[in-house]
C-alpha cells in the first residue's frame, strides 16, 4: 500500500515536470532558454517516472531493465542538450536576451 502511494506520487511528479518542460518549451523566448527548460525537466521527469514504474514492478527483471534505461538516459540526455547547444552556436545563434534572430545563410 505504501509502495503504491509512493509510486503514484513519483509518477504524478514526473508528469508535472513533463508539463512544466512542455510549457517552458512553448513560452520561453529563445532557443537556449527553451532548450534549458526542456533538458532539465526531461531529465528530472525521466528519473521520477522510471522510479515510480520501478516501484510498481517490484524486484524483477523489469526493474533491472528500467535501471539500465535510466542510466542510459542520464548519460544521453545531457549529452544531446550539449550537442544541440554547440550546433546552435556554430550555426550562428548567439545567446542573448530577448528574441534570437536567425542568422543569414552563408554562401
Amino acid at each position: 500500500m505504501i509502495i503504491d502511494i509512493l509510486s503514484w506520487i513519483l509518477l504524478t511528479l514526473g508528469g508535472v515536470f513533463v508539463f512544466i518542460g512542455g510549457l517552458g518549451a512553448l513560452r520561453l523566448p529563445n532557443l537556449y532558454t527553451r532548450m534549458h527548460a526542456a533538458s532539465l525537466t526531461d531529465t528530472m521527469a525521466a528519473i521520477l517516472i522510471i522510479a515510480g514504474i520501478m516501484l510498481q514492478a517490484g524486484f524483477t527483471l523489469a526493474t533491472v531493465k528500467l535501471a539500465v534505461i535510466l542510466a542510459f538516459l542520464m548519460f544521453s540526455s545531457p549529452t544531446a542538450s550539449n550537442a544541440l547547444a554547440s550546433a546552435a552556436i556554430l550555426s550562428g545563434y548567439q545567446p542573448q536576451e530577448g528574441e534570437v534572430i536567425p542568422p543569414e545563410p552563408k554562401e
